[in-house]
């Protein structure tokens, strides 16, 4: 099955945006699915439904970290390479959607949002992007590590 597709799916099953994606990756980096949506779950909704960075793309950047991330404290090339990566990915999001920031992908003038997640109903997966924004930010981050294998 294709990351965006498993992005889909367990977005449709009800895990927040974050997990979706991340989660879709666990296998990559070798982490088990329970830790995986542990470590990803704060970062729905734009990190807690704050409606900022999108959860989508904090997800990629987390699993770009695990599998290219640098570990040297001293070590600016690597540093400077990998956040080259960070915002190679996070533009290409921009790029196809216009904004890497939650409210603003969903058209809302809300910056902190009440934390009660809202109801998944079939009107919600109608209505919202979200599904589609993991499956693209699933698509940007699978290229990549096709092109770039760890």
């Amino acid at each position: 099955m294709k990351k965006s597709d498993k992005a889909r799916e367990l977005f449709r099953n009800g895990y927040n945006c974050a997990q979706s994606v991340f989660c879709a990756f666990a296998d990559e980096v070798g982490m088990d699915f329970e830790t995986a949506l542990k470590l990803s779950s704060s970062f729905g909704g734009g990190m807690g439904r704050l409606r900022e960075v999108c959860g989508t793309v904090s997800a990629i950047l987390m699993i770009a970290g695990l599998k290219y991330g640098y570990t040297s404290n001293n070590d600016d090339e690597a540093k400077g390479n990998h956040y080259a990566l960070v915002q190679e990915l996070a533009k290409k999001f921009e790029a196809k959607h216009g904004s890497l920031i939650c409210r603003e992908l969903l058209g809302l003038n809300v910056k902190h949002d009440d934390p009660k997640p809202e109801k998944r109903t079939e009107q919600y997966y109608t209505t919202r992007p979200c599904e589609e924004f993991a499956a693209s930010a699933a698509e940007i981050l699978s290229d990549y590590i096709s092109k770039h294998k760890a």
